[in-house]
């Protein structure tokens, strides 16, 4: 009679996570040379709207089958979730890759240059490896649980102590607009109570820059665990403080999330707080 495997122990996955960001942080480098070679050839006829205002195309898909099939022989036993259905949970490992084989998609559509992949290894629910790759800038932003880099140097995030002083990023809804009346709201709050805001068009980038100080907070609604898994490593390794919108850790797949320094995620969440009631969300 054979035996079932024994599932691998976090202490187990976490002395791998280094290693494996090592590993992921080529598999992402090579997915965004692959992305970066088709900018600007993607046709018209070539884009399909899966749901409102969220596009996808041949890219997306090609970029998505070589990540997991770069990661499959990592951990054979480990499960997926990909935005674009590429691969899906597998067997009883608690182990997963959460893929986004090209965060701001429309970006990459249009010609804005600034667009990203992001992968994460998450233990049952916790991100042990995150990998964010700026297909543009040719930055990579890599944690594990015990360390965090961009291009290989070691970083922090930055000090900012007062919202007044702070720059803000977000991202504007597009499909989900059950929550706009609050969200104009507290954006108006913030307009007038911040330096500025800033909208990138991909999450990923925006939680690796408050991981390194070139934001100093993040908030956004209706976005899935393949835009932020990645980043909400990254952000924590540099010394961040990731959130949903009460305060609490339902960040992940409870699409909503906030993300800033300790100084400021005070002041942050009794914004959030104010404006965004927990029972509306959908």
């Amino acid at each position: 009679m054979s035996l079932k495997p024994t599932p691998i122990s976090l202490p187990e996955a976490l002395a791998l996570a280094p290693k494996l960001c090592q590993q992921v942080c080529l598999i992402a480098e090579q997915a965004a040379r692959y992305i970066e070679s088709q900018y600007g050839r993607v046709k018209p006829h070539d884009i399909d709207e899966k749901t409102r205002n969220n596009l996808v195309s041949y890219v997306d898909k090609n970029a998505e089958q070589q990540i997991v099939a770069a990661l499959r022989p990592l951990l054979p036993d480990a499960g997926f979730i990909t935005e674009e259905d590429t691969a899906t949970e597998n067997g009883t490992s608690p182990l997963r890759w959460v893929i986004d084989p090209l965060d701001g998609t429309t970006n990459f559509l249009y010609h804005i240059p600034v667009f990203s992949v992001s992968i994460a290894l998450l233990y049952d629910q916790q991100p042990i490896v995150g990998v964010v790759y700026d297909v543009c800038r040719r930055e990579c932003f890599a944690a594990w649980y015990g360390g965090v880099l961009l291009n290989g140097v070691p970083f922090s995030m930055g000090n900012c102590r007062q919202l007044s002083d702070a720059i803000i990023a977000t991202g504007f809804p597009y499909y989900d607009f059950s929550r706009l009346e609050p969200y104009i709201n507290a954006l108006r709050h913030l307009v007038l109570h911040t330096r500025g805001v800033r909208r990138l068009g991909s999450a990923a980038i925006d939680l690796c820059y408050v991981a390194c100080g070139r934001y100093d907070a993040f908030f956004e609604h209706a976005l899935h665990a393949w835009d932020v898994a990645a980043g909400i490593l990254i952000t924590q390794e540099a010394g961040g403080i990731v959130s949903d919108f009460e305060g609490g850790t339902d960040y992940l797949f409870g699409k909503q999330i906030v993300a800033a320094n300790h100084h400021l995620m005070p002041d942050f969440m009794h914004i959030m707080r104010q404006y965004f009631d927990r029972t509306e969300c959908p």
